[in-house]
């Protein structure tokens, strides 16, 4: 096949494949700055995601505490209306 074509016609060809080459090249290269972001992006929300855990598991240490205390809570207060 390659035999059947001009010098012309094959540099028209390696011109074309350059340029799908380079396009190629340029969408990888978006692709994998979108990749590192998005991995930036979920390391910091499992740091949240920790961080809230953590946290629940504080307050909720703190309510059985409380209960265990007898300790006054304000759900438990009547409104004066009552």
């Amino acid at each position: 096949m390659t035999n059947d074509l001009s010098p012309a016609e094959l540099t028209q060809r390696l011109e074309s494949l350059e340029s799908r080459l380079a396009y190629q090249e340029h969408w990888l290269d978006t692709l994998d700055q979108a990749v590192a972001q998005q991995e930036r992006r979920l390391e910091k929300l499992e740091q949240l995601s920790a961080l809230m855990r953590e946290r629940l598991r504080e307050q909720h240490q703190a309510l059985q505490a409380g209960d265990s205390q007898g300790s006054f809570r304000p759900e438990d207060d009547v409104p004066p209306h009552y």
